[in-house]
């Protein structure tokens, strides 16, 4: 069984490593090529855009995948609509997995955004003092923002353009709930943006900035596909392949 796995999170990777366990199924997992040094999940590798949905669809039909299965992040708005195009150009069974979005708790005290525009908006209202973790791609949503200052974490340098006055971090999880109170305190942060990622990775800001009392706003994340079957645990993803080798 030849299956695609459109990957580079976490549940990607250990799903990778269970099917390639099985001689039976040959994995290719496919990553987007954004970061510099991926953490790299077990079997065959390809790294690059397909050229939309188009040259998806050729390359399932070249290489007579059998299963595809979109476990990108919950942002990579675009590789998962591609998917579903592709998928059903070349008949080819879809499966998302997708981690489930974080769930505030008792002392949280969040804002919801619908799209990173909207959080530029509100923000101003929320704190001066900014801990800023979208990512490299979103931070540019901010940079009309020069009355805040930023402390911007990603894996990567952020694309510019930039709010006037920003300190980047480099840095990659998973973080701890000390490092994270240190690091809110030591910046005096008073407000934290990020999006629903979902996962334990970056889970630590939410419990720091709830234990500090600081306000966090969080970016709803895009709609998926309609008609295309969802599970949020590896294991179910297996179980779904199980299925169509019966």
């Amino acid at each position: 069984m030849r299956v695609l796995i459109l990957g580079g999170t976490a549940e990607a990777r250990r799903l990778a490593a269970e099917l390639s366990a099985d001689p039976a199924q040959q994995v290719t997992s496919s990553l987007a090529g954004r970061v510099a040094a991926p953490r790299l999940p077990t079997g065959r590798i390809r790294i690059g855009g397909f050229g939309g949905p188009a040259g998806l669809a050729d390359w399932l039909r070249a290489e007579r995948t059998d299963a595809l299965i979109d476990a990108t992040h919950p942002f990579a708005r675009t590789i998962t609509a591609n998917a579903a195009e592709a998928a059903a150009a070349v008949h080819v069974p879809l499966l998302v997995l997708r981690r489930p979005g974080w769930v505030a708790g008792p002392g949280d005290r969040w804002h919801w955004a619908g799209s990173f525009a909207e959080a530029a908006e509100v923000l101003p209202t929320l704190g001066r003092r900014v801990f800023l973790t979208t990512g490299r791609l979103e931070a540019a949503s901010f940079a009309d923002l020069a009355d805040l200052w930023f402390l911007a974490r990603s894996v990567d340098a952020p694309e510019p353009p930039l709010p006037p006055h920003t300190r980047v971090l480099l840095d990659r999880g998973p973080f701890t709930v000390e490092g994270e109170r240190a690091l809110l305190r030591d910046h005096r942060i008073d407000v934290v943006v990020t999006k629903d990622s979902g996962g334990t990775a970056t889970a630590a800001k939410l419990t720091a900035a709830r234990e500090l009392g600081i306000p966090v706003l969080l970016v709803r994340r895009p709609p998926l596909p309609g008609g295309v079957p969802v599970v949020a645990e590896v294991a179910d993803a297996v179980a779904w392949l199980g299925g169509l080798r019966r």
